[in-house]
């Protein structure tokens, strides 16, 4: 009995129980508190219901329905993408209009501030005899964005950003092959032929000559294709334009030309524009005091008039200046307005008359070329081939322009100075028959 009550007696008695009670008594009181709490925060239990199972219809009108919203939204994207398109075109057009507003702006202003500007300060006269004005206009800053396959084209095939250029088109295909296989002959390396139709393109390219197709303009190729040569020569002021914006002189050559020398050899570089003459002789090349004769006048019966015969289109050199392009625009406006005119007497008419009232003359700064190198079939038929000490003389160029036998005078021009026959020549008339 003594050993079994004994652990009774060291807990303490009554007292003892009491605790033990007490305590169980608060730990479920508390219990029951925060069951009321948690019951009350969380009416839904601490998980939530579960989620009813979707139906399979269900699903699949989901599924449709987020198609419709993804096709509509890509049409919605794409819609967006092309008002961008189409706002960035305007822009981009109205960042050309105002580009072009500055340079007209830029081109408005008075001709002695641009000479200001390209020779610094203003400068006190020198002694008598010392001062020299201003002739060669400054080149203009190259614009790539006018033509840029066109200016990957000429980077491969200019020297010191010169080069000649030829237009041609199937009419003139004889005469063609004869202008670049002297070319060729020669050793000049920088020359290219704008093709103005398939026919060309396709000879220089089986021929290795350095050739340009131009996009396709419908105002430009119905001429290029079936025109003559009177209509085709006045394309060249429309076509030149871009290769000026892109800053590349250019010596202008139709094909009815033999090359003997390589002419950039020979070209002085100091003017906007440096052509050949029509004129046979230093008088009328190069120019004269031709007195006219009015006897009903009496003492004032001989008044004093400057003549000159006109340059020749067919073959000058344009440097890139502002006056050049003024030039170009000048005869091709001219040549759209003036469809019976020849782009030769326009071309004369727009660098030769002067500013008068109603007028505004172009100050285009100009030189004659030397008209035994750069010699035309005139002076070659009528005076050089008849004398002994000129017919020695070895011309840069020959141009058969005078007569219209023009195919058998240019292998005649090369069997004569290239091939050393003398008797070559000498079957020709002076003039046409």
């Amino acid at each position: 009995m003594s050993g079994r009550t004994a652990p009774l007696m060291r807990g303490g008695g009554p007292s003892a129980a009491w605790s033990r009670g007490s305590r169980i008594v608060v730990a479920v009181g508390i219990g029951v508190l925060v069951g009321c709490v948690f019951a009350f925060l969380y009416p839904d239990g601490l998980f939530g219901p579960a989620p009813p199972a979707p139906r399979p219809g269900a699903i699949s009108s989901k599924i449709s329905s987020s198609q419709c919203e993804s096709s509509e939204r890509v049409n919605m994207l794409k819609s967006d993408l092309a008002a961008l398109s189409e706002k960035n075109a305007e822009l981009k057009k109205q960042v050309r209009d105002l580009n072009m507003k500055l340079q007209l702006a830029e081109q408005g202003k008075d001709q002695a501030e641009k000479q200001v500007l390209v020779l610094g300060l203003n400068h006190k006269a020198g002694p008598f005899g010392t001062v020299k004005s201003l002739r060669t206009s400054p080149l203009i800053a190259p614009d790539e964005s006018v033509n840029p396959r066109l200016a990957k084209l000429l980077e491969g095939v200019a020297i010191r950003k010169e080069l000649i250029v030829a237009l041609a088109n199937s009419n003139v295909r004889e005469m063609l092959e004869v202008w670049y296989q002297n070319i060729k002959k020669v050793g000049i390396p920088n020359y290219l032929v704008v093709a103005l139709d398939d026919e060309i393109e396709k000879l220089c390219k089986s021929n290795d000559v350095p050739v340009y197709r131009r996009n396709p303009d419908e105002g430009i190729d119905s001429i290029a294709k079936t025109g003559g040569n009177h209509a085709v020569s006045g394309l060249k002021f429309r076509i030149l334009r871009e290769f000026l914006q892109l800053g590349y002189s250019i010596l202008l050559s139709d094909v009815d030309i033999v090359y003997l020398q390589n002419p950039f050899d020979h070209l002085y570089r100091d003017s906007d524009v440096e052509s050949m003459s029509d004129g046979h002789s230093n008088m009328t090349a190069y120019g004269y005091n031709d007195v006219f004769d009015e006897p009903s006048m009496g003492w004032a019966r001989y008044a004093h008039t400057m003549r000159i015969w006109v340059y020749n289109s067919g073959f000058f050199f344009i440097r890139p200046t502002i006056p050049s392009i003024e030039l170009l625009d000048r005869v091709a406006g001219r040549l759209m307005t003036e469809p019976k005119s020849w782009d030769q007497a326009v071309f004369n008419e727009e660098l030769f008359f002067p500013s008068h009232p109603g007028y505004d003359g172009l100050h285009a700064s100009k030189r004659t070329m030397d008209m035994y190198l750069f010699m035309n079939s005139k002076v070659l038929f009528k005076t050089v081939r008849k004398d002994g000490n000129l017919s020695k003389l070895k011309p840069v160029i020959v141009h058969v322009n005078y007569h219209p036998d023009k195919l058998p005078r240019m292998k005649a021009v090369v069997e004569y100075y290239v091939n050393g026959n003398k008797d070559a020549l000498k079957n020709f008339p002076d003039g046409s028959d």
